[in-house]
């Protein structure tokens, strides 16, 4: 007899488009390729609702947490399995469990540490949970979570516009001058405060770059005001969230991280994917990923950071083989079959369990 195909919900209740909602996209992308039957439950109007429609999926929509527990205590007794991909997920998935009763697999890609009784209880509802690094898995093993499994970021190469690339950057003066940029939100667990530290000390050293940093948040102003305090707006350029970022890597020269957390930073997988030199804290899991791949400078040390930017704008030729090493590494360690791949044989095992299977 024919075996019945898994059927997967997949769970993201964030309303924007970050790196957690691409990958959640990836996951899918994955999963739908190995012959799984997938649907996803997320926030109304999101942009993953788009983006998934164009997979040809089932989305479902909710408005906020109570349609979102309404939704799944009436639907998700339907399922093989959930896969929780944020922590309002894990949290919505977990307290309707009483009505479902199916097999639950979180997907955590934050090294905030959890703190709390009434956590402790949503884990123990939680029947496995996928950390994207070893940084993450401690910090949840620390806090006593059993059954962890470390499966990483997806990296999924597309043809660069180089065309599109060129219009962003025109955006400021950037002629002649060398590109440096960041990927990250301006909130403070990204610390751009350091970033900008760091661009003011890069500026002592040298004036033939531009310091361009994609990403919006609620620490724009404040970062807006130290920029104008330091007089370097000639220099950093605040550029908003911009769709599909990633062709700029083909004028960059160097890509950036100060992180203070980071579960892992797989804007640093793109720059190793587009062979673009690294330079980053040593924030979380960026440590496990930039070692011998990049430059990595302790955390809040800006003027560390400042020398290794120039470092590598002053070796270009040293570096570029520096970036040759990371590609080789994220095409074969964090490719689409082998993460999808990872989470089957995870899924399997619950399934059969579910089953009563040994």
């Amino acid at each position: 007899m024919k075996r019945r195909r898994m059927h997967v919900l997949v769970i993201n209740t964030e309303k924007s488009w970050r790196g957690g909602e691409r990958q959640t996209l990836y996951n899918i992308m994955g999963f739908l390729q190995a012959g799984l039957q997938v649907d996803l439950l997320c926030r109304k109007g999101c942009p993953l609702s788009q983006k998934a429609r164009g997979l040809g999926i089932t989305v479902h929509e909710i408005g906020g947490t109570l349609g979102g527990l309404r939704w799944l205590a009436t639907n998700a007794a339907a399922y093989d399995l959930i896969q929780a991909q944020t922590a309002k997920a894990q949290t919505l998935a977990a307290m309707t469990k009483p009505f479902h009763g199916k097999p639950i697999v979180y997907t955590r890609r934050v090294d905030f540490v959890p703190r709390g009784r009434l956590t402790k209880i949503k884990y123990r509802s939680t029947d496995h949970v996928v950390a994207i690094s070893n940084w993450v898995k401690t910090i949840l093993e620390n806090f006593g979570i059993p059954n962890i499994t470390v499966i990483s970021d997806v990296v999924v190469p597309r043809a660069l516009d180089s065309g599109r690339a060129a219009e962003i950057v025109a955006k400021v003066d950037a002629k002649g001058k060398k590109i440096v940029a960041t990927f990250a939100a301006l909130e403070q667990h990204k610390d751009p405060l350091t970033m900008i530290e760091a661009v003011r000390g890069l500026s002592r050293l040298r004036d033939d770059f531009v310091f361009l940093h994609f990403g919006d948040g609620s620490l724009r102003n404040t970062v807006q005001q130290k920029i104008d305090e330091y007089r370097l707006n000639d220099v950093y350029h605040l550029m908003g969230f911009v769709s599909e970022v990633e062709d700029v890597f083909l004028l960059m020269d160097v890509f950036c991280m100060s992180s203070e957390e980071e579960g892992l930073g797989s804007s640093v997988l793109d720059a190793f994917a587009y062979k673009v030199p690294v330079v980053s804290t040593a924030a979380g899991g960026l440590a496990e990923i930039v070692a011998g791949r990049g430059l990595l400078c302790n955390i809040k040390d800006s003027g560390a950071m400042a020398e290794c930017i120039d470092k590598v704008l002053e070796h270009p030729e040293e570096y570029r083989k520096t970036a040759e090493r990371a590609y080789d590494y994220v095409v074969s360690a964090h490719s689409l079959e082998s993460t999808t791949e990872q989470y089957l044989e995870l899924f399997k095992g619950l399934a059969d369990r579910e089953r009563g299977r040994p």
